[in-house]
Protein backbone atom coordinates (compact mmCIF):
# COMPACT_ATOMS: atom_id res chain seq x y z
CA UNK A 1 0.00 0.00 0.00
CA UNK A 2 1.75 3.26 -0.87
CA UNK A 3 2.18 5.78 1.90
CA UNK A 4 0.49 9.25 2.60
CA UNK A 5 2.10 12.07 1.46
CA UNK A 6 1.47 15.41 3.57
CA UNK A 7 2.87 17.74 0.90
CA UNK A 8 5.06 20.75 2.27
CA UNK A 9 3.12 22.85 -0.09
CA UNK A 10 -0.24 21.59 0.00
CA UNK A 11 -3.67 23.71 -0.70
CA UNK A 12 -0.73 26.46 -2.15
CA UNK A 13 -1.21 27.77 -5.29
CA UNK A 14 0.08 25.85 -8.47
CA UNK A 15 1.69 29.24 -10.11
CA UNK A 16 5.20 28.84 -8.34
CA UNK A 17 5.60 32.78 -7.32
CA UNK A 18 2.26 33.01 -5.87
CA UNK A 19 3.11 30.04 -4.08
CA UNK A 20 6.55 30.93 -2.86
CA UNK A 21 5.02 33.80 -1.28
CA UNK A 22 2.50 31.33 0.37
CA UNK A 23 5.08 29.82 1.44
CA UNK A 24 6.80 32.71 3.45
CA UNK A 25 2.89 33.65 4.38
CA UNK A 26 1.99 30.68 5.64
CA UNK A 27 5.48 30.28 7.81
CA UNK A 28 4.85 33.72 9.72
CA UNK A 29 1.44 31.86 11.24
CA UNK A 30 1.91 28.62 11.21
CA UNK A 31 2.95 28.11 15.02
CA UNK A 32 0.10 31.11 16.09
CA UNK A 33 -1.48 29.79 18.92
CA UNK A 34 -5.31 27.86 17.91
CA UNK A 35 -8.46 29.92 18.97
CA UNK A 36 -11.44 27.62 18.36
CA UNK A 37 -14.59 30.12 19.42
CA UNK A 38 -17.61 27.69 18.02
CA UNK A 39 -17.17 23.95 18.47
CA UNK A 40 -18.39 20.51 20.44
CA UNK A 41 -15.89 19.12 22.43
CA UNK A 42 -17.34 18.00 25.25
CA UNK A 43 -15.79 20.00 28.04
CA UNK A 44 -16.15 16.40 30.59
CA UNK A 45 -13.14 15.24 28.48
CA UNK A 46 -10.36 17.86 29.27
CA UNK A 47 -12.52 17.86 32.95
CA UNK A 48 -11.66 14.47 33.69
CA UNK A 49 -8.31 13.91 31.35
CA UNK A 50 -9.78 10.48 31.22
CA UNK A 51 -7.67 8.16 28.70
CA UNK A 52 -9.55 7.87 24.93
CA UNK A 53 -10.73 4.40 25.11
CA UNK A 54 -10.20 3.61 21.56
CA UNK A 55 -9.11 4.59 17.96
CA UNK A 56 -12.96 4.19 17.00
CA UNK A 57 -14.56 5.94 19.16
CA UNK A 58 -11.82 9.07 19.29
CA UNK A 59 -11.89 9.10 15.04
CA UNK A 60 -14.70 7.65 13.57
CA UNK A 61 -17.99 7.43 15.75
CA UNK A 62 -18.46 10.83 17.08
CA UNK A 63 -17.51 12.60 13.45
CA UNK A 64 -20.41 13.20 11.42
CA UNK A 65 -18.41 13.88 8.21
CA UNK A 66 -16.76 10.50 8.68
CA UNK A 67 -19.88 8.80 9.58
CA UNK A 68 -21.91 9.72 7.21
CA UNK A 69 -20.70 9.15 3.79
CA UNK A 70 -19.59 6.11 5.23
CA UNK A 71 -23.79 5.47 5.70
CA UNK A 72 -24.11 6.72 1.83
CA UNK A 73 -21.77 3.75 0.99
CA UNK A 74 -23.98 1.78 2.37
CA UNK A 75 -22.75 0.92 5.96
CA UNK A 76 -24.89 0.92 8.83
CA UNK A 77 -24.75 3.43 11.74
CA UNK A 78 -25.31 0.59 13.93
CA UNK A 79 -21.79 -0.97 12.64
CA UNK A 80 -19.76 2.18 12.89
CA UNK A 81 -20.31 2.23 17.21
CA UNK A 82 -21.82 5.86 16.83
CA UNK A 83 -24.27 4.90 20.02
CA UNK A 84 -21.82 3.96 22.13
CA UNK A 85 -20.04 7.16 23.32
CA UNK A 86 -18.15 5.82 26.33
CA UNK A 87 -16.06 3.21 23.71
CA UNK A 88 -16.75 0.02 22.40
CA UNK A 89 -14.63 -3.57 23.03
CA UNK A 90 -11.39 -3.97 21.46
CA UNK A 91 -12.97 -6.63 19.02
CA UNK A 92 -16.00 -4.33 17.99
CA UNK A 93 -13.92 -1.09 18.05
CA UNK A 94 -11.21 -2.75 15.21
CA UNK A 95 -14.04 -4.15 13.24
CA UNK A 96 -15.28 -0.83 12.63
CA UNK A 97 -11.83 0.45 11.82
CA UNK A 98 -11.68 -2.00 9.16
CA UNK A 99 -14.75 -0.70 7.69
CA UNK A 100 -13.67 2.34 7.65
CA UNK A 101 -10.33 1.64 5.96
CA UNK A 102 -11.87 -0.91 3.56
CA UNK A 103 -13.71 1.81 2.38
CA UNK A 104 -11.16 5.40 2.37
CA UNK A 105 -11.64 5.69 -1.60
CA UNK A 106 -14.93 7.04 -0.50
CA UNK A 107 -13.25 10.18 1.03
CA UNK A 108 -11.26 11.47 -1.75
CA UNK A 109 -11.30 14.76 -2.92
CA UNK A 110 -13.49 15.75 0.61
CA UNK A 111 -11.91 17.60 3.40
CA UNK A 112 -12.18 15.00 5.87
CA UNK A 113 -9.36 13.14 4.24
CA UNK A 114 -7.31 16.09 4.50
CA UNK A 115 -8.24 16.26 7.95
CA UNK A 116 -7.66 12.65 8.68
CA UNK A 117 -4.30 12.29 6.62
CA UNK A 118 -2.64 15.37 8.93
CA UNK A 119 -4.36 13.35 11.84
CA UNK A 120 -2.79 9.97 11.27
CA UNK A 121 0.44 11.39 10.03
CA UNK A 122 1.17 14.30 12.67
CA UNK A 123 -0.56 13.12 15.54
CA UNK A 124 0.04 9.68 15.67
CA UNK A 125 3.24 9.57 13.04
CA UNK A 126 1.12 6.95 11.08
CA UNK A 127 2.41 6.63 7.14
CA UNK A 128 0.50 4.23 6.16
CA UNK A 129 -2.44 4.88 4.01
CA UNK A 130 -5.83 3.30 5.02
CA UNK A 131 -6.65 0.13 3.10
CA UNK A 132 -7.74 -2.92 3.92
CA UNK A 133 -3.90 -4.50 4.36
CA UNK A 134 -2.85 -2.10 6.59
CA UNK A 135 -6.05 -1.16 9.31
CA UNK A 136 -4.87 -3.62 11.80
CA UNK A 137 -1.17 -1.82 11.77
CA UNK A 138 -2.99 1.44 11.96
CA UNK A 139 -5.47 0.76 14.48
CA UNK A 140 -2.68 -1.01 16.84
CA UNK A 141 -0.47 2.12 16.67
CA UNK A 142 -3.21 4.59 17.48
CA UNK A 143 -4.15 2.34 20.21
CA UNK A 144 -0.57 1.93 21.54
CA UNK A 145 -0.41 5.52 21.58
CA UNK A 146 -3.63 6.56 23.31
CA UNK A 147 -2.65 4.50 26.11
CA UNK A 148 0.30 6.49 27.17
CA UNK A 149 -0.15 9.68 28.89
CA UNK A 150 1.49 12.02 25.94
CA UNK A 151 -2.13 11.20 24.17
CA UNK A 152 -4.35 12.25 27.02
CA UNK A 153 -6.68 15.04 25.97
CA UNK A 154 -5.23 17.26 28.53
CA UNK A 155 -1.48 16.99 27.06
CA UNK A 156 -3.18 16.90 23.02
CA UNK A 157 -4.90 20.24 24.21
CA UNK A 158 -1.25 21.18 24.67
CA UNK A 159 0.28 19.75 21.86
CA UNK A 160 -2.18 21.21 19.56
CA UNK A 161 -1.53 25.28 20.67
CA UNK A 162 -4.91 25.80 21.89
CA UNK A 163 -5.33 28.99 23.74
CA UNK A 164 -9.23 29.26 23.66
CA UNK A 165 -11.63 26.58 23.13
CA UNK A 166 -15.32 27.48 23.02
CA UNK A 167 -17.85 24.50 23.72
CA UNK A 168 -21.76 24.34 22.87
CA UNK A 169 -23.96 23.85 26.07
CA UNK A 170 -27.28 23.91 27.18
CA UNK A 171 -28.98 27.05 29.31
CA UNK A 172 -29.81 24.75 31.97
CA UNK A 173 -26.16 22.84 32.82
CA UNK A 174 -24.59 23.18 35.60
CA UNK A 175 -21.19 24.00 34.11
CA UNK A 176 -19.49 22.09 36.81
CA UNK A 177 -16.90 20.77 33.92
CA UNK A 178 -15.92 24.27 32.77
CA UNK A 179 -15.83 25.45 36.50
CA UNK A 180 -13.74 22.30 37.38
CA UNK A 181 -10.94 23.23 34.80
CA UNK A 182 -11.04 26.68 35.44
CA UNK A 183 -10.09 25.93 39.24
CA UNK A 184 -7.65 23.55 38.63
CA UNK A 185 -4.34 25.20 39.54
CA UNK A 186 -2.87 21.69 37.01
CA UNK A 187 -4.75 23.09 34.02
CA UNK A 188 -3.43 26.60 32.28
CA UNK A 189 -5.69 26.35 29.17
CA UNK A 190 -9.30 27.76 28.55
CA UNK A 191 -12.02 26.34 28.40
CA UNK A 192 -15.51 28.50 28.04
CA UNK A 193 -18.97 27.34 27.75
CA UNK A 194 -21.37 28.65 24.67
CA UNK A 195 -25.07 29.43 25.78
CA UNK A 196 -27.31 27.49 23.06
CA UNK A 197 -30.68 27.63 23.96
CA UNK A 198 -32.50 27.02 20.29
CA UNK A 199 -34.79 24.50 22.21
CA UNK A 200 -36.30 26.81 24.28
CA UNK A 201 -37.14 29.30 21.97
CA UNK A 202 -39.25 26.58 19.56
CA UNK A 203 -42.63 26.49 21.12
CA UNK A 204 -43.42 23.91 18.19
CA UNK A 205 -40.33 21.77 19.17
CA UNK A 206 -41.19 18.28 20.59
CA UNK A 207 -40.65 18.52 24.43
CA UNK A 208 -41.05 22.55 24.68
CA UNK A 209 -42.83 22.68 27.66
CA UNK A 210 -41.10 20.20 29.78
CA UNK A 211 -37.77 22.60 28.63
CA UNK A 212 -39.25 25.68 30.02
CA UNK A 213 -40.37 23.68 33.27
CA UNK A 214 -36.45 22.78 33.58
CA UNK A 215 -34.90 26.18 32.43
CA UNK A 216 -37.26 27.64 34.89
CA UNK A 217 -35.92 25.07 37.58
CA UNK A 218 -32.03 25.92 36.78
CA UNK A 219 -33.02 29.81 37.19
CA UNK A 220 -35.16 29.36 40.44
CA UNK A 221 -37.75 31.67 38.39
CA UNK A 222 -41.16 30.68 37.73
CA UNK A 223 -41.35 30.13 33.59
CA UNK A 224 -45.73 29.73 33.64
CA UNK A 225 -45.76 33.13 32.81
CA UNK A 226 -44.20 34.94 29.78
CA UNK A 227 -42.21 37.69 32.51
CA UNK A 228 -40.89 35.25 34.03
CA UNK A 229 -39.61 32.93 31.18
CA UNK A 230 -37.66 36.09 29.89
CA UNK A 231 -36.23 36.36 33.32
CA UNK A 232 -35.17 32.96 33.17
CA UNK A 233 -33.43 33.23 30.16
CA UNK A 234 -32.00 36.44 31.87
CA UNK A 235 -30.35 34.78 34.77
CA UNK A 236 -28.87 31.43 32.18
CA UNK A 237 -27.10 33.76 30.44
CA UNK A 238 -25.94 35.65 33.36
CA UNK A 239 -25.02 32.59 34.76
CA UNK A 240 -22.60 31.45 31.38
CA UNK A 241 -21.04 34.78 31.69
CA UNK A 242 -20.17 33.82 35.07
CA UNK A 243 -18.26 30.68 33.86
CA UNK A 244 -16.64 32.29 31.15
CA UNK A 245 -19.08 32.58 28.00
CA UNK A 246 -18.53 35.02 25.81
CA UNK A 247 -21.38 34.52 23.00
CA UNK A 248 -24.56 32.87 22.53
CA UNK A 249 -25.19 30.86 19.26
CA UNK A 250 -28.78 30.00 17.64
CA UNK A 251 -29.60 27.98 14.54
CA UNK A 252 -33.07 28.04 13.42
CA UNK A 253 -34.62 27.26 10.15
CA UNK A 254 -34.56 31.22 9.10
CA UNK A 255 -33.55 34.33 10.82
CA UNK A 256 -36.39 36.76 10.73
CA UNK A 257 -36.75 38.77 13.76
CA UNK A 258 -39.62 40.15 13.89
CA UNK A 259 -40.76 41.37 17.35
CA UNK A 260 -43.87 41.42 19.03
CA UNK A 261 -45.79 43.77 21.40
CA UNK A 262 -45.24 42.04 24.88
CA UNK A 263 -48.87 41.78 24.66
CA UNK A 264 -49.06 39.49 21.95
CA UNK A 265 -46.02 37.59 22.74
CA UNK A 266 -47.26 36.82 26.26
CA UNK A 267 -50.88 35.23 24.47
CA UNK A 268 -48.89 33.01 22.38
CA UNK A 269 -46.67 31.99 25.21
CA UNK A 270 -49.35 30.81 27.72
CA UNK A 271 -50.96 29.55 24.39
CA UNK A 272 -48.19 27.72 23.69
CA UNK A 273 -47.55 25.85 28.02
CA UNK A 274 -51.43 24.77 27.08
CA UNK A 275 -50.62 22.98 23.81
CA UNK A 276 -52.75 25.16 22.09
CA UNK A 277 -50.42 27.40 19.89
CA UNK A 278 -50.30 26.84 16.25
CA UNK A 279 -47.38 26.49 13.69
CA UNK A 280 -47.49 30.04 12.77
CA UNK A 281 -47.87 31.56 16.12
CA UNK A 282 -44.98 29.21 17.57
CA UNK A 283 -42.81 31.01 14.85
CA UNK A 284 -43.97 33.99 15.22
CA UNK A 285 -42.71 33.88 19.05
CA UNK A 286 -39.42 32.33 17.80
CA UNK A 287 -39.02 34.92 15.31
CA UNK A 288 -39.72 37.55 18.16
CA UNK A 289 -37.26 35.38 20.82
CA UNK A 290 -34.28 36.01 18.46
CA UNK A 291 -34.82 39.97 18.23
CA UNK A 292 -35.02 39.47 22.41
CA UNK A 293 -31.69 37.61 22.23
CA UNK A 294 -30.63 40.53 20.45
CA UNK A 295 -32.00 42.54 23.29
CA UNK A 296 -30.68 39.99 25.89
CA UNK A 297 -26.31 40.61 24.13
CA UNK A 298 -27.16 44.40 24.06
CA UNK A 299 -27.81 43.96 28.10
CA UNK A 300 -25.42 41.26 28.84
CA UNK A 301 -22.55 41.21 26.19
CA UNK A 302 -22.69 37.90 24.58
CA UNK A 303 -21.78 37.94 21.19
CA UNK A 304 -24.87 36.64 19.21
CA UNK A 305 -24.18 34.32 15.99
CA UNK A 306 -26.17 32.41 13.77
CA UNK A 307 -26.29 29.43 11.98
CA UNK A 308 -29.51 29.29 10.07
CA UNK A 309 -30.51 27.35 6.72
CA UNK A 310 -30.35 24.14 8.20
CA UNK A 311 -33.20 21.33 7.69
CA UNK A 312 -32.48 19.26 10.88
CA UNK A 313 -32.51 15.38 11.00
CA UNK A 314 -33.95 14.85 7.25
CA UNK A 315 -34.12 11.17 7.55
CA UNK A 316 -36.72 10.60 10.35
CA UNK A 317 -35.99 6.74 11.14
CA UNK A 318 -32.05 8.16 11.80
CA UNK A 319 -33.06 10.67 14.27
CA UNK A 320 -35.76 8.40 16.07
CA UNK A 321 -33.12 5.60 16.45
CA UNK A 322 -29.87 7.41 17.03
CA UNK A 323 -30.73 11.18 18.13
CA UNK A 324 -29.61 14.10 16.45
CA UNK A 325 -26.09 15.02 14.58
CA UNK A 326 -25.55 11.56 12.47
CA UNK A 327 -25.03 13.58 9.47
CA UNK A 328 -28.65 13.66 8.26
CA UNK A 329 -29.02 17.60 8.15
CA UNK A 330 -29.25 19.41 5.06
CA UNK A 331 -28.55 22.72 4.27
CA UNK A 332 -31.50 25.18 2.97
CA UNK A 333 -31.84 27.97 0.78
CA UNK A 334 -31.62 31.58 3.35
CA UNK A 335 -33.02 35.33 3.08
CA UNK A 336 -31.05 37.48 6.01
CA UNK A 337 -30.96 40.98 4.36
CA UNK A 338 -34.95 41.80 5.07
CA UNK A 339 -34.75 38.72 7.99
CA UNK A 340 -32.58 40.32 9.88
CA UNK A 341 -33.88 44.44 9.18
CA UNK A 342 -35.64 44.35 12.62
CA UNK A 343 -32.82 43.14 15.03
CA UNK A 344 -30.74 45.66 12.96
CA UNK A 345 -32.48 48.75 12.83
CA UNK A 346 -32.90 48.00 16.48
CA UNK A 347 -29.32 47.37 17.31
CA UNK A 348 -26.67 47.48 14.41
CA UNK A 349 -25.16 50.68 15.83
CA UNK A 350 -25.38 49.39 18.98
CA UNK A 351 -21.72 49.87 20.44
CA UNK A 352 -20.37 46.67 21.59
CA UNK A 353 -22.97 44.78 20.26
CA UNK A 354 -21.79 41.82 18.14
CA UNK A 355 -23.72 39.63 14.94
CA UNK A 356 -21.54 37.23 13.65
CA UNK A 357 -24.23 35.31 10.92
CA UNK A 358 -23.08 31.94 9.04
CA UNK A 359 -24.70 30.27 6.53
CA UNK A 360 -24.06 27.25 4.17
CA UNK A 361 -26.39 29.17 1.76
CA UNK A 362 -23.08 30.40 -0.81
CA UNK A 363 -25.57 32.39 -2.59
CA UNK A 364 -25.78 34.97 0.08
CA UNK A 365 -22.32 35.63 0.72
CA UNK A 366 -21.36 38.40 -1.81
CA UNK A 367 -24.91 39.46 -2.55
CA UNK A 368 -26.31 39.96 1.39
CA UNK A 369 -23.58 38.91 4.15
CA UNK A 370 -20.90 41.13 2.44
CA UNK A 371 -22.68 44.27 2.26
CA UNK A 372 -24.60 44.14 5.69
CA UNK A 373 -21.11 43.52 7.02
CA UNK A 374 -19.54 46.43 4.75
CA UNK A 375 -22.38 48.45 6.84
CA UNK A 376 -23.29 47.97 9.93
CA UNK A 377 -20.36 47.83 12.90
CA UNK A 378 -22.19 44.88 14.79
CA UNK A 379 -21.83 42.58 11.82
CA UNK A 380 -19.16 40.41 11.00
CA UNK A 381 -19.41 37.92 8.38
CA UNK A 382 -19.19 33.87 9.96
CA UNK A 383 -16.45 31.97 8.36
CA UNK A 384 -17.38 28.77 6.61
CA UNK A 385 -18.56 25.93 8.58
CA UNK A 386 -20.64 22.54 7.90
CA UNK A 387 -20.45 21.63 4.34
CA UNK A 388 -18.89 24.32 3.59
CA UNK A 389 -15.67 24.49 5.66
CA UNK A 390 -13.49 22.41 2.68
CA UNK A 391 -10.98 24.09 0.54
CA UNK A 392 -13.04 24.95 -2.46
CA UNK A 393 -15.40 26.35 -0.72
CA UNK A 394 -13.80 28.37 1.61
CA UNK A 395 -11.57 29.56 -1.61
CA UNK A 396 -15.17 31.03 -2.80
CA UNK A 397 -16.31 32.46 0.32
CA UNK A 398 -12.94 34.42 1.10
CA UNK A 399 -13.03 36.00 -2.36
CA UNK A 400 -17.01 36.59 -2.07
CA UNK A 401 -16.84 38.48 0.91
CA UNK A 402 -13.73 40.45 0.71
CA UNK A 403 -14.02 42.02 -2.12
CA UNK A 404 -17.08 44.02 -0.90
CA UNK A 405 -16.51 43.68 3.59
CA UNK A 406 -12.60 43.06 3.29
CA UNK A 407 -10.64 41.38 5.75
CA UNK A 408 -11.84 42.92 9.42
CA UNK A 409 -15.27 42.29 9.19
CA UNK A 410 -14.83 38.67 9.00
CA UNK A 411 -14.98 36.38 12.04
CA UNK A 412 -11.67 34.14 11.52
CA UNK A 413 -11.57 30.75 10.82
CA UNK A 414 -14.62 28.40 12.83
CA UNK A 415 -13.76 24.73 13.44
CA UNK A 416 -17.52 23.21 14.65
CA UNK A 417 -16.03 20.48 15.06
CA UNK A 418 -16.35 17.53 17.49
CA UNK A 419 -13.92 15.34 16.74
CA UNK A 420 -11.06 16.50 18.70
CA UNK A 421 -8.19 15.58 17.15
CA UNK A 422 -9.45 17.56 13.72
CA UNK A 423 -8.57 20.66 15.50
CA UNK A 424 -4.99 21.48 14.11
CA UNK A 425 -5.59 20.35 10.84
CA UNK A 426 -8.99 22.42 10.24
CA UNK A 427 -6.96 25.27 11.30
CA UNK A 428 -4.19 24.72 9.62
CA UNK A 429 -6.25 24.24 6.58
CA UNK A 430 -7.91 27.81 6.73
CA UNK A 431 -4.19 29.82 7.28
CA UNK A 432 -2.84 27.59 4.15
CA UNK A 433 -5.74 28.92 2.23
CA UNK A 434 -5.66 32.37 3.45
CA UNK A 435 -1.89 32.19 2.85
CA UNK A 436 -2.41 31.53 -0.94
CA UNK A 437 -5.25 34.07 -1.31
CA UNK A 438 -2.78 36.88 0.04
CA UNK A 439 -0.38 35.59 -1.97
CA UNK A 440 -2.47 36.31 -5.17
CA UNK A 441 -3.11 39.55 -3.87
CA UNK A 442 0.48 40.37 -3.67
CA UNK A 443 1.84 38.85 -7.09
CA UNK A 444 -0.83 40.51 -8.80
CA UNK A 445 0.16 43.89 -6.85
CA UNK A 446 -3.14 44.58 -5.06
CA UNK A 447 -1.17 44.99 -1.33
CA UNK A 448 2.38 44.86 -0.91
CA UNK A 449 3.57 41.68 0.95
CA UNK A 450 3.86 43.42 4.71
CA UNK A 451 0.29 43.96 4.54
CA UNK A 452 -0.76 40.85 3.45
CA UNK A 453 1.41 39.39 6.38
CA UNK A 454 -0.52 41.21 9.33
CA UNK A 455 -3.80 40.83 7.60
CA UNK A 456 -2.99 36.88 7.87
CA UNK A 457 -1.97 37.25 11.41
CA UNK A 458 -4.79 39.13 11.98
CA UNK A 459 -7.14 36.54 10.32
CA UNK A 460 -5.40 33.58 12.44
CA UNK A 461 -5.78 35.41 15.80
CA UNK A 462 -6.74 38.97 16.09
CA UNK A 463 -10.12 38.67 14.63
CA UNK A 464 -11.01 35.97 16.65
CA UNK A 465 -10.02 37.22 19.76
CA UNK A 466 -11.77 41.00 19.09
CA UNK A 467 -14.93 39.42 17.12
CA UNK A 468 -15.89 36.83 19.89
CA UNK A 469 -14.61 39.20 22.69
CA UNK A 470 -11.47 36.99 23.83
Amino acid sequence: MPAMQLHSDRLFPPDPATRAVARELYGTVRDLPIISPHGHVDPRLLAEDIPFPDPTTLLISPDHYVTRLLHSAGVSLADLGVDSPDGLDEGTSRKVWRTFCERWPVYRGTPVQYWFEAELTEIFGVTERPGPDTADAIFDRIAGALATPEFRPRALFRRFGIEVLATTDDPVDDLRHHRALRDDPTFDGRVIPTFRPDRYLEPAGLGWTKAVAALGAAADTDTGHYDGYLEALRRRRQYFVDHGATSADHSHADVRTDPLDEAAAAWIYDRALRGEATVEEATAFRRHMLFMMARMSVEDGLVMTLHPGICRNHHGPTFQRYGADRGADIPTGIELTEALRPLLDRFGTTPEFHLVPFTTDETVFSRQLAPLAGFYPSVFVGAPWWFLDAPEAIGRWRSAVTETAGFTRSSGFIDDTRAYCSIPARHDMSRRLDAGYLAELVVRHRIAEDEAAETLHALVVENPRRVFKL
